[in-house]
């Protein structure tokens, strides 16, 4: 009995399309990085980018309008912990969303 474990195969009939998204270099993973996802998902669900996926420009205010919430709570959550640039970004990434959400909402 040996410890290996078996591979995962459940990909295995789709091979190229997952090494040529794992070749591609990915972003450093940090607070801003993470803010910046949040905000370029709230883009594409207002309709303002592009889903990468279907590459068509599509709305789900509902769900914009979570995604800013949880900025808004990353900002409430830690305020004072944030140097004044990661402060700055996050409060006027929410202030652009807001305005943005507001102006489709009507």
């Amino acid at each position: 009995m040996t410890d290996e474990k078996p591979e995962n195969t459940a990909n295995a009939g789709s091979g190229n399309h997952f090494k040529s998204a794992a070749s591609s270099p990915l972003p450093t993973i940090n607070f801003a990085t993470f803010v910046f996802s949040l905000n370029s998902s709230a883009l594409v669900q207002l309709g303002m980018l592009e889903d990468p996926m279907t590459n068509e420009k599509t709305r789900n205010l509902p769900l914009a309008k979570q995604t800013i919430d949880i900025l808004s709570m990353l900002e409430e959550k830690t305020r004072g912990n944030l140097d004044a640039d990661e402060a700055a970004m996050l409060k006027n990434i929410l202030y652009d969303l807001r305005i943005l959400y507001v102006k489709e909402k009507r």
